[in-house]
């Protein structure tokens, strides 16, 4: 890729470097993404942290957790320090293998961190607890949302209902219920 750069006179730069990484995780596409990678280092060009937060989002997207981790081991090689995004990719590639309890350790080292997760990153544990049929997890996260005044997106909402109801759980439902509406957060 590299030379097809340098033939149309573009000189490589981090930023384009990680545009490129972050679109080839983003697809699926880890591979090409850890090529790109090797060859942005073989160039002299130093990766940063959004250059590692691609390459780690990349490998979790495609279940290759193990992988990921070795890339955060490397942040410390590199002055790096894992951020809000480093813990989201990590809590991804948990969820796409259904490790609800794994997923929940990232997301307590990402609030021990200092780091805050986002809608996303709720929404991604709240669905995985879900589809573990653990309404527990999902009920603790779910508060936690609420109280960082954050909705749910209503897919996920409809799947943490659903599944509270089939528990019967629905007096938890409706204080839940209730409490969005009281804080304006019904999608």
């Amino acid at each position: 890729m590299f030379s097809d750069m340098k033939s149309m006179n573009v000189t490589p730069n981090i930023l384009m470097d990680n545009t490129l990484i972050n679109g080839f995780s983003q697809t699926g596409n880890s591979e090409m993404g850890g090529r790109l990678y090797e060859e942005m280092v073989r160039n002299g060009i130093k990766a940063d942290i959004l250059t590692y937060n691609a390459l780690i989002l990349g490998l979790c997207k495609v279940d290759k957790t193990k992988k990921a981790a070795y890339l955060v081991n490397d942040l410390d090689k590199g002055n790096l320090v894992p951020n809000a995004s480093t813990f989201s990719a990590l809590i991804t590639g948990q969820c796409v293998r259904k490790n609800s309890e794994n997923a929940f350790q990232l997301y307590n080292s990402m609030i021990n961190s200092g780091c805050h997760p986002n809608k996303h990153t709720f929404d991604m544990l709240i669905s995985t607890f879900c589809k573990n049929e653990d309404f527990d997890g999902a009920i603790q996260i779910m508060q936690e949302m609420l109280e960082r005044c954050m909705a749910p997106d209503a897919g996920v909402l409809y799947e943490f209902y659903g599944g509270l109801c089939l528990c019967g759980k629905d007096r938890l439902v409706m204080k839940l219920l209730n409490e969005m509406e009281i804080r304006c957060l019904l999608p």
